[in-house]
C-alpha cells in the first residue's frame, strides 16, 4: 500500500491510500468464496462455477463491492499508522476507485487533533474559598443528625404545623374536571419540604385530623404543558399527623450515632474534622477550576466540532446510565419532560466544550 496526505482547513485532512492489484485480487477471491454458493451459471452446478467464468459473464466488478468493503478498514489503519496523525471522531470515505490495472484507491477525510498554543500558565493567582468551620456549622450538622435519628410520634391534640408529616387524601380539579395525576390517598407529606407546588403545603398548615378543605393552587409556568400556569382546586382530607421527637443531645446520643465516639465532645470533634476535610477538598477543586479558567482563556486552539459532539455523546450516555440506575430509560425521560433529543443534547454543549478545552490545556 502507498499513502498520500493532504492537509485541509479547520483541522481536516485527506488520506489517499492505494492498494496493490495483488491485495485487491486476494480480497476479490475471498468475496468469490463467500458468494459462490449462491451463484448459478448454465453448465455448472450451483456453487461450482469458476470465478473467471462468473467475471466474464457479469463483469470483473461483480466482486468489487465486497472486496473493497473488506479492504477499507485495513487501508485506513495503514494510512493512519503511516501518517502518524492524531485523529478525532469518525473518518468518512469520500472516494473509492478501481483502476484499469486492478489497483484500488480509497480517500478518507479525517478530523485532526488540534494544535494547542498555551498562554500564561505559570504564576497564576486565584481567590480561595474560606475553609473555616464555625461552632454554628457544627451545631447545624448536629441538628441534622438529630433529625435523621428522630422518632416519629402521633399527634391528635393540635392542628398541623410546619415540620409535621401529614397523611392526606387529595383530589385535583381543573375547570371542575379531574386531571391526570392529581389524585392520591394516604399520601405522606412533610410540611415545609417544598416537595409540592408552591402554596400547597402552606394551606394544609392549621388543619386538624378528619378535617376536609378545598385549596386553590396555580401551577408554575414551567410545569408540565397541560397544567402550566393553570388555576386548579384540590380537595384535601387530613387523615393523620406525626411529628419528629428529637433525641437528647448527650453522650448516649453520640454513642448511638457514631461507632468511634464515646462522648458528645468526641462527636463534635469528629464532625468538625469531617467538615474541615470536605471544605478543603471543595476549596481545592474550586481553586483549580478558577486557575483553569485563566489557562483556557489564554489558550489558542481551533477545536473541531467533532470533539465537542463526541464529548456530548459521553455526557448523554452517562446521564442515561444514571437514569437506568433509577429504573428509567432516557427515551422515557425525554417523553416525560417533553424534550427533543436535539434540544436535550444542546443543553450539554457548553459543558462538553469546557471539558474538551480543559483536556486540551492539560
Amino acid at each position: 500500500m502507498s499513502l498520500q496526505v493532504e492537509k485541509l482547513e479547520k483541522n481536516m485532512a485527506k488520506l489517499t491510500i492505494e492498494v496493490s492489484a495483488e491485495d485487491l485480487d486476494k480480497a476479490m477471491e475471498k468475496a468469490y468464496q463467500k458468494q459462490k454458493s449462491r451463484i448459478s451459471l448454465p453448465g455448472f452446478r450451483k456453487g461450482k462455477a469458476p470465478r473467471k467464468m462468473i467475471e466474464s459473464m457479469y463483469g470483473a466488478e461483480v466482486f468489487y463491492k465486497d472486496a473493497m468493503d473488506e479492504l477499507a478498514p485495513k487501508a485506513f489503519e495503514f494510512g493512519l499508522d503511516e501518517s502518524k496523525l492524531r485523529m478525532v471522531g469518525t473518518p468518512s470515505i469520500v472516494d473509492v476507485n478501481v483502476t484499469d490495472d486492478r489497483t484500488a484507491s480509497y480517500t478518507f477525510e479525517v478530523t485532526l487533533y488540534p494544535e494547542v498554543t498555551l498562554g500564561q500558565y505559570k504564576g497564576l493567582e486565584a481567590e480561595r474559598k474560606d475553609e473555616s468551620v464555625s461552632d454554628e456549622d457544627v451545631d447545624n450538622e448536629l441538628n441534622s443528625v438529630r433529625k435523621r435519628n428522630a422518632r416519629m410520634i402521633d399527634i391528635d391534640d393540635r392542628a398541623a404545623e410546619l415540620g409535621d408529616t401529614v397523611d392526606i387524601d387529595f383530589d385535583g380539579y381543573l375547570d371542575g374536571e379531574r386531571f391526570d395525576g392529581g389524585k392520591a390517598e394516604g399520601y405522606s407529606l412533610e410540611l415545609g419540604s417544598n416537595s409540592f407546588v408552591p402554596g400547597f403545603e402552606d394551606q394544609i398548615v392549621g388543619m386538624k385530623i378528619g378535617e376536609e378543605k378545598d385549596i386553590d393552587i396555580t401551577f408554575p409556568e414551567n410545569y408540565t404543558p397541560e397544567l402550566a400556569g393553570k388555576a386548579v382546586v384540590f380537595k384535601i382530607k387530613l387523615n393523620g399527623i406525626t411529628t419528629p421527637e428529637l433525641p437528647e443531645l448527650d453522650d448516649e446520643f453520640a454513642k448511638d450515632v457514631s461507632d468511634t465516639c464515646e462522648t458528645l465532645d468526641d462527636l463534635k470533634k469528629e464532625i468538625t474534622d469531617r467538615l474541615k476535610n470536605e471544605r478543603q477538598e471543595a476549596a481545592d477543586a474550586a481553586f483549580e477550576e478558577k486557575l483553569l479558567d485563566v489557562v483556557i482563556a489564554g489558550m489558542k486552539a481551533d477545536i473541531p466540532e467533532a470533539m465537542i459532539d463526541s464529548q456530548v455523546d459521553t455526557i448523554v450516555q452517562d446521564f442515561g446510565y444514571r437514569l437506568q440506575m433509577q429504573g428509567m430509560g432516557l427515551e422515557q425521560y425525554l417523553k416525560m419532560t417533553n424534550t427533543e433529543m436535539g434540544a436535550f443534547r444542546a443543553m450539554f454543549k457548553d459543558q462538553a466544550e469546557r471539558q474538551v478545552k480543559t483536556r486540551l490545556a492539560l
